[in-house]
């Protein structure tokens, strides 16, 4: 297996997570009333998890955390937004809403940080073909959703 398929079927593994995870932590939302209490666990959860992971692979980047720039640890912003939001929307504008509409930024984020290197990412240029297949996206979005 060429590391192209294999990190293509890691991406789709994670892909489907992510419905699983709105949907599973939208319900422990619910029944707990409190969508920010059931953000918590599912953070503490996946803390418990990396920390498994790490102690395994090895922790020897976390000594390298000091010194970084500020700005690269606003992923864990984002990530937190993403969960509370996706636990408190999903429920009243459905999964399958609330993940298309998550689609739609990705990829329109994902354009923008490609087209312009952001963040050291590799600069890929929005082509015509790139940007006709995210208005295919948003057009998919629009007919197989109901807002």
């Amino acid at each position: 297996m060429t590391d192209h398929l294999r990190h293509a079927l890691i991406m789709l593994a994670s892909g489907i997570g992510i419905p699983l995870l709105a949907t599973l932590n939208a319900q422990l939302g619910g029944r707990i009333a409190s969508p920010v209490a059931a953000a918590i666990v599912l953070f503490s959860v996946a803390f418990l998890a990396c920390l498994l992971v790490g102690l395994v692979t090895g922790l020897g980047g976390l000594a390298r955390l000091p010194g970084q720039p500020l700005h690269l640890f606003a992923g864990g912003l984002f990530v937190a937004f993403y969960v509370v939001s996706v636990t408190f929307i999903a429920p009243k504008f459905g999964v399958g809403n609330a993940i298309f509409f998550v689609l739609i930024g990705q990829l329109i984020s994902a354009a923008v940080i490609d087209q312009f290197g952001l963040f050291g990412a590799r600069q890929q240029s929005l082509t015509l073909a790139r940007g006709a297949g995210i208005a295919l996206m948003g057009l998919g979005v629009l007919l197989t959703q109901k807002v």
